[in-house]
């Protein structure tokens, strides 16, 4: 039997709780050590099986790999040689694309197999090698990404679409590449950032961090250094969704206030209004929980879109959290088209949900939620099944976990401390 959590609900939490990592800013951050001549420490990394992945993947290729406490990371990739990469360790993990931007400026050549990952719809790997081959890369897509270069250039790219994973391969083969590269039309999203603070940290040369334009001056050797992963704003929303939907006080430590403006935003339209004082935010028992109407009383719409707009990977959340909201309202997820396949499960606990189409559900609330045993489909979909069933009343039952231990470190020994009954069945 494979390891599922038992979750009884209806219990009111209580305590403070501090935001893991960010998985998505750890992933590109790692990836990233392959440019550097040196041992790189990356401290604040969450230790959970995405990152334990890319880690294998590591040291698959020769590199050093060392935990040395919980949550930092000592790795040394000089030791490491060209190889095809590992199939059945990508198969596991989506960020595997990660590392073709650094081994191919590391090798001149990079034998990658398909990414893993979440199936939440079709996620396109064309910026992906539009941008390397604009930097000088030949690509022949088969059974494997076969990608090689004799010399990266800079170059003046667009993008064709803002992705997160592509910008992060872009800037970290136009740090390696001879001259400068401009990059526009790029992600803006906190691990981006983080990414690329992190290449400034190792030695490289890098403008408009945060901004959609980023210039690199690139060609300089990258040296070993001390990078640091932000907090994981999506655990934010996560814990802000808790607490409305469990009618709990919260508090939620060492968050970053400039992060959180349209999540925050987000909620208010739910009715749910954390307070921020520095980097503490407050969530308080009985907020109102009551979806403001759009002018002249229409239905309002919560939807999702590219940094700075409210985060994708909250909708799930989101949703969730909307059900045990007084009023309707249409959630219309822009970006993947199987986001929201995971509504059924809320169905069958109670939810009044309707799935209009891959994108779009209309959510009528408060509905009272009962216990079931219910599926983690994906990293989100599975937290949010998680905070349904610490809102419902009864047992519930959620299988496979392994989804949400992708992104969501010791989850559940950190809901017990707040007062949750959350037990995990270990495999047998």
């Amino acid at each position: 039997m494979l390891p599922r959590y038992h979750v009884q609900g209806g219990s009111q939490l209580q305590g403070t709780i501090r935001p893991a990592g960010n998985k998505n800013a750890a992933l590109p951050l790692i990836a990233a050590t392959l440019l550097a001549d040196g041992p790189v420490t990356v401290e604040n990394a969450p230790r959970i099986r995405d990152v334990e992945m890319l880690l294998a993947i590591l040291s698959d290729l020769g590199a050093m790999v060392e935990w040395t406490n919980q949550n930092t990371l000592e790795i040394d990739t000089r030791p490491a040689k060209l190889k095809a990469l590992d199939p059945a360790l990508c198969a596991k993990i989506r960020a595997s694309i990660l590392l073709a931007g650094p081994m191919l400026a590391r090798f001149g050549s990079v034998s990658l197999p398909p990414p893993g990952g979440d199936v939440i719809g079709r996620r396109r790997v064309d910026t992906h090698l539009l941008a390397l081959e604009r930097l000088g890369a030949r690509i022949h897509v088969g059974d494997r990404y076969e990608i090689e270069t004799k010399a990266l250039k800079g170059a003046d790219i667009f993008l064709d679409e803002p992705s997160v994973t592509g910008t992060e391969n872009a800037l970290m083969a136009a740090v390696a590449a001879d001259g400068t590269t401009i990059l526009r039309n790029v992600a803006t999203e906190p691990h981006v950032q983080d990414l690329a603070r992190g290449l400034l940290a190792m030695g490289a040369t890098i403008d408009g961090i945060g901004t959609n334009l980023l210039t690199v001056e690139g060609g300089r050797p990258l040296h070993g250094a001390t990078v640091t992963v932000g907090p994981d704003h999506i655990e934010v929303a996560s814990f802000i969704g808790l607490a409305a939907v469990t009618n709990s006080s919260l508090v939620i430590e060492g968050v970053r206030p400039d992060e959180l403006q349209s999540t925050l935003l987000g909620f208010d339209r739910l009715g749910i209004r954390p307070r921020l004082d520095g980097d503490t935010l407050f969530i308080d028992r009985e907020q109102e929980r009551r979806i403001r109407p759009d002018l002249g009383g229409h239905v309002p719409k919560l939807e999702d879109g590219p940094w700075p707009a409210f985060p994708a990977d909250a909708m799930s959340i989101a949703l969730v959290t909307a059900t045990q909201c007084q009023g309707m309202l249409l959630l219309f997820e822009k970006m993947f088209e199987s986001r929201l396949f995971f509504v059924d499960k809320l169905i069958g606990m109670g939810a009044r949900v309707v799935l209009c189409d891959p994108h779009r559900a209309v959510i009528a609330g408060p509905s009272p939620l009962h216990g079931a045993s219910v599926e983690s489909p994906d990293i989100r979909a599975g937290m949010a099944m998680l905070i349904a069933a610490l809102a419902a009343e009864g047992t519930s039952v959620i299988n496979n976990i392994g989804q949400i231990e992708r992104g969501y470190e010791r989850i559940d020994e950190r809901l017990r401390a707040l007062g949750a009954d959350v037990r995990r069945e270990d495999d047998c």
